[in-house]
């Protein structure tokens, strides 16, 4: 007699050491549509999420991250599953039927709740409340406080999201406004991001906004801010299509349709960046430009962070050295110290802290620590030292074109390097700066 065939059960992590509860195995997502019903003056959200996939092998059992909330009903290619399990971050669903290797099949997922942060290593993520209103700050293990979700960086998707609430409320999320209507004091607010997007750049964000849009070119972009902060933000963002197209001619055109920025009512401890937008607290604007490196970091993530993602956390560098070497570009162009002054005096700075991490793999506990992100700067600009200004741009514009809203790792940049410059320079240089936890000279 035949013995039964075992189970084929997709994984309930995506095998990345620093986030190894995060993430699932067994698919791929290809689109979220997200309907969220949220009653801001009690947190109360409801919500159904249809989340289209497609299968990487035969699956019996495959699971979602889900953190907070109630599940009220669950379908799995149109029919109930013969099991669900909701524990405290996974949704783990048996369909009635197995699902083959390549079908592309629809999960329903209908959920209830008070929306909160999850704990992390870093402190609270996810779904915030504000004075008077929402922020969601999802990096890098946040989504699941709002929606089920395949949360590793690696699976991005296209995503729909629709958020009815009370009308005195602004909603802001990523990608297009395609719709809005009001119907019984309530308005429904509904976005599409076209490009594939990881699970932890989706937000939201919900506040007493006024909205101010520029047209400005290259890219148009909107402002949203409490009206007792018109003021400040008048000034403080001025500069910001100035700072859109210097670093479209550095790194290539602004990858998405449009920016928006978002100023809360409420402080907040450091500025965040998601899809297609910035967000930042009333602290980070004082009508004096005192916010120009923070506004320059968060824009630079739209290219390295969010149209080119980390295919795993431990290349958290190639977000925030790039991040932080715009910093300086902007510094530059905006005639302030030249990219070199600014290099040389926090290679001093760093020197002076414990030598003791490698770039490349920090750790989870350490993934955010500032050495991350000013040696990753500095590997950068000691390869632009190398081969030259021209081999270097060449090379990043190289880079977010190749790999436009897809996945990437350290190896993919190097690539570009190596092709712009025709030699492998930068290979060894990379290796030094963010393979090693010595710190090398940077020449004069």
């Amino acid at each position: 007699m035949l013995s039964p065939t075992p189970p084929i059960v997709g994984s309930t992590s995506a095998g990345d050491p620093y986030l190894p509860a995060s993430g699932n195995g067994g698919y791929q997502v290809e689109h979220y549509d997200l309907v969220l019903d949220y009653r801001v003056s009690s947190n109360r959200l409801t919500a159904t999420a249809t989340i289209t996939a497609r299968a990487l092998t035969r699956l019996d059992r495959f699971s979602l991250d889900l953190a907070g909330l109630s599940v009220d009903k669950v379908t799995v290619a149109g029919r109930m599953p013969t099991k669900t399990t909701h524990t405290a971050r996974k949704l783990v669903l048996t369909p009635a039927v197995p699902l083959q290797p390549g079908e592309r099949f629809d999960v329903v997922v209908v959920y209830r709740g008070a929306p909160h942060p999850v704990r992390s290593h870093w402190g609270e993520l996810g779904w915030e409340e504000l004075t008077d209103g929402v922020l969601v700050a999802g990096q890098p293990s946040g989504a699941p406080s709002w929606f089920p979700c395949n949360d590793h960086p690696s699976d991005k998707a296209t995503f729909r999201i629709q958020l009815s609430c009370e009308a005195p409320y602004t909603v802001v999320s990523n990608g297009p406004l395609v719709a809005k209507s009001s119907r019984s004091g309530r308005t429904t607010w509904t976005f599409e991001v076209r490009e594939p997007m990881a699970a932890y750049l989706a937000s939201v964000q919900i506040g007493r906004y006024r909205r101010q849009d520029v047209t400005a070119t290259p890219v148009a972009y909107s402002l949203f801010y409490p009206p007792a902060l018109a003021r400040p933000v008048s000034v403080d963002f001025t500069r910001l299509g100035d700072m859109i197209s210097v670093f479209g001619e550095a790194f290539g055109p602004y990858p998405f349709p449009a920016f928006s920025v978002i100023v809360t009512a409420d402080e907040l401890e450091i500025p965040l960046e998601a899809h297609g937008l910035a967000v930042f607290g009333r602290n980070h604007v004082d009508g004096l430009h005192g916010s120009d490196r923070l506004i320059a970091h968060e824009l630079a993530h739209q290219w390295f962070g969010n149209s080119l993602t980390l295919t795993r956390w431990a290349d958290i560098w190639l977000h925030e050295g790039f991040a932080c070497y715009a910093e300086w570009i902007w510094a530059e162009a905006s005639g302030g110290p030249t990219a070199h002054e600014s290099a040389l005096l926090h290679r001093a700075e760093v020197d002076l802290l414990p030598k003791n991490i490698v770039v490349g793999d920090p750790g989870p506990q350490d993934m955010f620590d500032d050495r991350v992100y000013k040696r990753g700067a500095l590997a950068l600009h000691a390869v632009r030292q190398a081969i030259g200004d021209e081999a270097f741009f060449t090379a990043l514009r190289a880079y977010t074109r190749t790999h436009r809203h897809g996945s990437v790792t350290t190896d993919d940049l190097l690539g570009c390097f190596d092709v712009a410059s025709g030699t492998r320079v930068a290979d060894k240089i990379i290796a030094r700066w963010v393979s090693g936890k010595s710190l090398p000279p940077l020449a004069a």
